[in-house]
């Protein structure tokens, strides 16, 4: 992972968190355990990092709940 890849998926975390009121490591193990983390963000960073962030924390807890790591 490169670092423009790295500061991007640390920061979806810590806006995750915050929008989530969740601890950040709690984020990362929800990302990482269902796959969002190194199967969608990792390798949609080209795509996703052009959405505005309201739009991008919409559509990362809207797949969570798609995965099942959030309540609907």
């Amino acid at each position: 992972m490169d670092k423009e890849t790295l500061e991007f998926v640390t920061y979806c975390i810590s806006k995750l968190a915050h929008r989530l009121k969740l601890s950040q490591r709690e984020v990362y193990d929800r990302l990482a355990r269902s796959g969002i983390l190194y199967d969608y963000i990792v390798p949609s960073y080209d795509v996703l990092h052009t959405f505005s962030s309201r739009y991008l924390m919409d559509d990362l807890t809207d797949y969570m709940k798609e995965k099942g790591v959030l309540k609907p």
